[in-house]
């Protein structure tokens, strides 16, 4: 059987295209007696409106775009995917779609913009994650609502969600402090990226706060980016150090992920002998041993509120420059404890 379109209610209503799908979408006015009229032929015929017949009363194609850097969207860092999916189910309560595109993580201007805004077949993007400004200036050009997840950039002229890294690295740090924990080391790479720099900045007001003196060479952000074979590079490099830590907050759980192999590697114990703790609860975390302590980020949250902010200035809802933060919370495992003398 053939499946009804908008112009089959359109005939069997006798009313426009345009009025029918004023009525399936809820918009604009339309009488009363039109509308009943209208829903009851929907509902007689079973109809269901496709994207082309919602554009017909706004204008709009109906899809809303996601896009973050092809490094961030990997088995390894599931980070982002479950940003993704929290945006995804956002936008599919409010009508939209959701597209996905990589850019390379070292965009050039030469680079190729991703086709959904090429083919201006979007009505709003999400931008996941640092990217380069560049990018982001000539993402601008297309006078597009953008919102961005988990980055933020100066002057900017777009909302952000962002997480509460501060609070959230301080309150693991104060774990570890009252642990008994005093030599503390930060690991981190691409230091410049807002998160990450404001992790470091909580560890630092943590150890401030608690009056334990910084031991500035114990704070490792030399490494270029944060993955697990980053964080074992640096790990192996806080292991020369004399005293030794006590205790490694990292930056991210894949850098931590990556402190662990290399203590194991060393010969010592986790938790025993070093203590090792992590930011934004990667599902891996919880299936490491020993379990990794971390700080959890509510990762379907960030990509959730992204969607509806941008949902809302499509809908012309909201226009202010809003930054929204997300709380984190302290998940205490395995892989911290009291220190033990190191030799």
């Amino acid at each position: 059987m053939r499946r009804p379109t908008i112009k089959d209610v359109a005939q069997e209503a006798r009313c426009s295209l345009s009025t029918v799908s004023l009525v399936v979408n809820n918009r604009g006015y339309v009488s009363k007696e039109t509308r009943e009229r209208v829903l009851r032929v929907v509902k007689e015929l079973s109809y269901h409106a496709t994207r082309s017949a919602r554009g017909l009363a706004s204008r709009t194609s109906g899809n809303v775009g996601f896009i973050l850097r092809d490094d961030h969207f990997s088995q390894a860092e599931p980070f982002y995917t479950r940003v993704f999916l929290g945006a995804e189910f956002a936008a599919g309560e409010h009508g939209f779609y959701l597209l996905l595109e990589t850019i390379p993580h070292r965009f050039h201007e030469k680079d190729e913009l991703p086709r959904f805004l090429l083919e201006r077949n979007v009505d709003g993007i999400i931008v996941a994650g640092r990217v380069p400004t560049q990018f982001l200036a000539k993402v601008a050009r297309f006078g597009l609502p953008t919102v961005l997840v988990d980055f933020d950039v100066k002057r900017r002229r777009c909302p952000a969600v962002l997480i509460d890294n501060t609070a959230g690295a301080r309150a693991i740090v104060g774990h570890l402090i009252a642990l008994g924990h005093r030599e503390i080391a930060f690991v981190s790479g691409d230091i410049d990226h807002p998160s990450l720099r404001e992790r470091l900045e909580g560890y630092r007001e943590a150890l401030a706060d608690h009056g334990v003196t910084e031991h500035f060479d114990l704070v490792d952000v030399g490494e270029s980016d944060s993955r697990i074979a980053n964080g074992a590079s640096a790990m192996k490099r806080l292991l020369q150090h004399r005293p030794l830590p006590t205790a490694v907050f990292a930056a991210n759980d894949a850098m931590a992920i990556g402190c662990m192999q290399e203590i194991e590697r060393a010969g010592l114990k986790i938790a025993h002998e070093v203590s090792v703790a992590g930011f934004d609860d990667i599902e891996a975390s919880a299936l490491l041993h020993p379990p990794l302590t971390t700080v959890r980020v509510f990762k379907e949250e960030l990509g959730r509120l992204a969607a509806e902010t941008l949902v809302e200035i499509i809908r012309g809802d909201s226009s202010t420059l809003v930054t929204k933060h997300v709380a984190a919370e302290l998940v205490v495992r395995q892989s911290t404890a009291p220190p033990a003398k190191l030799p």
